[in-house]
Formats: C-alpha cells, structure tokens, sequence
C-alpha cells in the first residue's frame, strides 16, 4: 500500500491497523504457546504459532477544521499580503497533513497586470515548497517569456496550497476552504489580466469549461481572464502548444491596451 493511500485513510478518520509492509516481505512472527506432550505426563513444550494476535486500534476522529464562513473571515482580516500569506502558511487546512510543504504564491517583483492562476500543486511544487516548479514550470518560464514575460513580472498564485495524496482532484470542501485566501490574493495584487492553468482553475476562476473555452477572454468584475492548457498537458499534447500560444499573444496584447 502506498504512503498517500494510509494518509487518506487517516484523513477519513481511519486509523490502518496494521503496518503497510507485506507479510511475504516482513516475515512471519511468532508466538509461544504450550500443549500437553501425552495424557501420562503433565509437563508442557513450547508449540510455535503462526500468528500473533492483532490489537485492534479504534478508529481516530476525522480532523476537524474550521468552517468555510470562518475561512472568509479570516482571509478578509489581514491589510497587507504579507500578513495574508503568512496566515495561508499557518493554516490548518485538511490536506496539510497529508503535503509535505505548503506552496505558496509567487509574487511578481515588478508587477507588469497579469497574474497567473494555476491549478493543484504538482509533486515537484509539494517537493519545493515553490509553486510551477520541475518541467512544468521550465515550460510556463517559456510560454511567458515568448511574450515577453517574466517570474520577476508576473505573480503565480495556487488555487490550492496543498497536493491532494497522489495528485487526486480536489474535493468541492477541500477547493471552498482554500478559495477565500486565494481570492483574498488576487484582490490585494489588482491584477488587469488573469490567465488560468487547467480544467480546474478555469472553472473557480472564469466559471467555463476546457477545453471549449480555450482561448476565449471572459470578463469578471471588470478583470479580464485568459483560460488556457496547463503547462503539463502541454507536455503531453504538444500540438495544443499552437492554441496556448494564439492566447498568449491575445493576453500581450491586452496588458498592451489595458
């Protein structure tokens, strides 16, 4: 059984009762019990069993978090995005046990109007702590660059800060919980242009469908969002590499324009 599958089981408040390595593999323990050698003689000898008895552990209570009201309340409290994002590191959403760090947004340097918004964190993301890091990031580095972009310019903000166990999709309560504070975010960077990675963030973002929306700007609050192939599947299918391109040249031209 993998690390993440026990790590979900402990979050749906099942505690694994026994360890995870196979019996072929750990060896058979032993236990001593005695049994008459004749019905003459009373004296008992050692038998070996092949079991030993399990002590069953009950079960532990699920986590308990706090409710998606008091997560907007709380996202709303701070007045600086420095004082937002320390508050996001030290959250205790569900899927933090199960991550091994928390990703956390980029922020721009400078600043050009386009922020990035980016789907689930990838193993690399969960490894570093940084959010599009491994070859998906080299690729965003590149798409964005192509138009004249940088990581210095542009902010990278995760939907979600932690990697659900072995990449699953997110649930609808693990993405409500996680979206005030990445709200919170994009409010406090006034981005003029939000280009979106992936089904999911074009959905909670820009509220359409990939891959029919692809490309296609949509208007929010007066922002203007640019929903587009992640990276990954790009790396996948590089012959959508020439549609994420159409639209980064559509996204340059409206940061030229707005």
């Amino acid at each position: 059984m993998c690390d993440y599958d026990i790590r979900d089981l402990k979050l749906a408040g099942v505690m694994w009762e026994l360890d995870d390595i196979p019996m072929s593999r750990r060896g058979i323990a032993h236990k001593v019990v005695t049994a008459p050698t004749s019905v003459a003689n009373d004296k008992r000898t050692p038998v070996v069993s092949g079991r030993v008895a399990t002590m069953v552990i009950p079960p532990i209570a699920p986590i308990q978090t706090i409710s998606v009201e008091t997560a907007t309340a709380m996202a709303a409290r701070p007045s600086d995005i420095s004082s937002l994002i320390r508050m996001v590191a030290e959250f205790v959403h569900p899927l933090r046990a199960g991550a091994t760090n928390v990703v956390l947004p980029h922020l721009a340097k400078k600043s050009n109007g386009l922020v990035i918004v980016t789907d689930i964190p990838s193993v690399d993301d969960d490894a570093t702590g940084c959010v599009m890091s491994g070859v998906a990031g080299d690729l965003m580095d590149k798409m964005i660059g192509a138009i004249g972009m940088s990581r210095d310019t542009v902010s990278i903000v995760p939907l979600l800060f932690w990697r659900p166990p072995g990449g699953r999709a997110p649930t609808s309560d693990e993405l409500d919980l996680s979206r005030p504070f990445a709200q919170r975010i994009l409010e406090m960077l006034h981005p003029q242009v939000i280009l979106t990675f992936g089904t999911t963030a074009a959905m909670q973002i820009a509220g359409v469908d990939l891959p029919r929306a692809h490309g296609q700007i949509v208007e929010k609050n007066g922002i203007k969002i640019m929903p587009i192939y992640h990276p990954n599947y790009l790396l996948l299918k590089p012959g959508a590499k020439r549609d994420a391109w159409n639209a980064l040249q559509i996204v340059q031209n409206m940061l030229k324009t707005v």
